[in-house]
């Protein structure tokens, strides 16, 4: 079985990742983009589906690990009676070309490594052809071509690429492995020591920009460099994940594709940027966004590929068994032709903040959203498949209601400040009919809760954003009773449930860990109803669940004490960002309930 999902750090060159294990093993990497065919699946399957380790022969070890400070480089260390010797791995400032580099370093007295390639294209199904080259090897699978080129001697063994070396203290000896397409010319061979001292320059510049100095900073460094990593940065795009099908619970069903990207996190990912000081970023999001909406009102999805891409087939990996027997392994996402409500009110919320963070707004702008309001008029009391996107029937999900007034209630505030020519009474009465509606039929009074959906009893940590959104102050003794319920009912080890499957009807079997992310949204919602000392110690418990490099997945399991689901995670390291925020209470800081305007 491969490694716990903690036990990964993860390294990339913003089109890219790849996920390398506490034993030296790289068990996950697309190439040549985050939604590429898998050339390393060990993750889901076994060592015949494909993975790179570089550790010693035999015996007994330790390892430690970090990143080198403010970079995505990171140094593991294996200690063992002979001596001990740094692994130092990291991808390449990407050029054409895209590069994993990884230096072996002698520290103390004689170690004797080995280096063991078995490249698996097409998600670890396809054995490349191989052949020699100067320095290493050449493999080809169909249009896929990598080359591995090192300072020692390598051979063929059982459809691997081997090598054993001994390294003393002193002694340094690298690989690097290059994509390249395999009817072009090969890549020619990087320099590794400017190509370490370029990642470096890369990645300590990049963090030296971010404009958070409170008590948090090392960790919300971390979760922002780890957003960095996960940004397609050809187009601005922000993948959820890096991973495909990495289970919610060890053994289920609920593993689904996270390498695209949602329009769920757009406005929390605007702001956890933009607080943060990282304009470059918040405006390339924006703009993507502005270009996946491109097309008509209708067709708008819930989520696109890298580039705005809307195909996302749905497809099981039928040779994979899975991460830890979990099957199935899927491709693509049905749920981009679902209808989610909610992101209507993210579009226009991420445009609202735009707006007075960055200053960044047009009128045209603003005639892309007039029409998709158009849109919202004619469907806001529909059904749809909610912000989790079940695999049941439609609901009228409580959520869903609330971003539809978020929707109509920015819009108002747009028109308003901007000055612009637009049906603002009419949007004003649809956003209090909306509003008036949510109260009425989306609280519970025996519960003395709003609920999930309308006429339910039961509770969603959605319902947590209410404050944060600015739907209902924190004042309001609804939302109040509501944070307490859910913590009441849905915190059963001290960690937040998206719901409760046991009792709600998604489609799906019943079992996933906690939410990382809806834990994240207690701690804003604690702290929103005047109970900051229970949200900072909240907060502090729940940066003890990320691994030893700082990294978090989807969810964790409080009774076998790890993660799971998809890693590392963006809506969990967007969430950490902004809780910090919000127990922070700077000037510089802006919140999503911050309205400009008053009614």
């Amino acid at each position: 079985m491969a490694a716990k999902i903690e036990d990964y750090a993860l390294i990339g060159d913003c089109q890219t990742a790849a996920l390398v294990d506490k034993r030296g093993s790289i068990d996950w990497l697309c190439w040549p983009t985050f939604s590429s065919e898998a050339c390393f699946a060990r993750i889901l399957g076994t060592d015949e589906n494909g993975y790179w380790k570089i550790a010693p022969c035999e015996g007994e070890w330790k390892t430690t690990r970090k990143y080198r400070e403010h970079t995505l480089i990171v140094e593991t260390v294996f200690d063992c009676g002979e001596g001990a010797v740094r692994l130092t791995d990291f991808m390449a400032v990407r050029g054409r070309n895209s590069d994993v580099v990884r230096i072996v370093e002698g520290i103390r007295g004689t170690v004797r490594m080995r280096m063991e390639l078995c490249l698996r294209f097409d998600y670890g199904r396809t054995v490349p052809w191989v052949r020699r080259v100067q320095d290493g090897i050449r493999a080809i699978a169909g249009p896929n071509l990598a080359i591995l080129r090192g300072t020692v001697p390598t051979h063929g063994e059982n459809l691997k690429t081997l090598a054993e070396f001994p390294v003393t203290q002193g002694d340094r000896e690298c690989f690097t492995l290059t994509h390249g397409l395999s009817h072009e010319d090969d890549p020619e061979p990087i320099n590794i020591d400017q190509a370490f001292k370029d990642a470096e320059n890369f990645w300590q510049e990049w963090s030296g920009r971010l404009q958070y100095a409170g008590k948090y900073r090392e960790i919300v460094e971390r979760s922002l460099i780890t957003l960095k990593a996960l940004t397609y940065l050809p187009t601005g795009g922000v993948v959820a994940a890096v991973t495909t099908s990495l289970p919610e619970i060890i053994g289920g069903v609920r593993n689904w594709d996270y390498r695209y990207c949602w329009l769920r996190d757009t406005t929390f990912t605007l702001l956890a940027l933009a607080n943060a000081g990282c304009h470059d970023e918040a405006v390339a999001w924006q703009d993507w966004l502005l270009r996946a909406l491109a097309g008509s009102p209708e067709q708008v999805q819930i989520l696109y590929g890298l580039r705005g891409e809307r195909q996302l087939p749905e497809w099981v990996v039928d040779w994979l068994p899975g991460y830890g027997s979990s099957r199935p392994v899927r491709v693509g996402n049905a749920a981009a032709a679902q209808m989610q409500l909610d992101i209507y009110g993210e579009m226009l919320d991420c445009f609202f903040h735009a707006q007075h963070k960055m200053g960044r707004h047009t009128e045209d702008d603003f005639r892309v959203l007039v029409l998709l309001l158009k849109h919202l008029e004619t469907i806001w009391q529909e059904p749809d498949q909610g912000i989790w996107e079940v695999r049941g029937e439609p609901q009228q999900f409580t959520y869903s209601k609330m971003m539809a007034w978020v929707a109509f209630d920015r819009a108002v505030l747009i028109a308003e400040q901007m000055q612009y020519a637009a049906d603002i009474e009419k949007w004003k009465q649809i956003r209090d009919a909306i509003h008036q509606q949510i109260c009425e039929k989306g609280f519970n009074t025996r519960k003395n809760s709003f609920v999930r959906a309308y006429g339910s009893n039961e509770l969603d940590a959605s319902l947590l954003l209410m404050p944060l959104l600015g739907f209902l102050p924190g004042t309001d003794p609804r939302v109040q009773s509501t944070v307490e319920a859910i913590h009441r009912e849905l915190m059963p080890d001290g960690l937040v449930l998206r719901y409760n499957t046991s009792k709600v009807n998604d489609g799906l079997p019943p079992g996933e860990g906690v939410f990382l992310a809806c834990s994240f949204w207690m701690v804003s919602s604690l702290k929103a109803i005047g109970r900051e000392e229970e949200a900072r110690e909240l907060f502090e418990h729940l940066l003890t669940l990320t691994n030893d490099l700082g990294l978090l997945s989807e969810e964790y399991d409080p009774k076998e004490k790890r993660m799971v689901g998809n890693f590392p995670q963006a809506f969990s390291h967007i969430a950490l960002v902004n809780a910090a925020f919000d127990l922070e209470d700077g000037v510089g800081v802006r919140k999503r309930a911050r309205r400009q305007v008053q009614r």
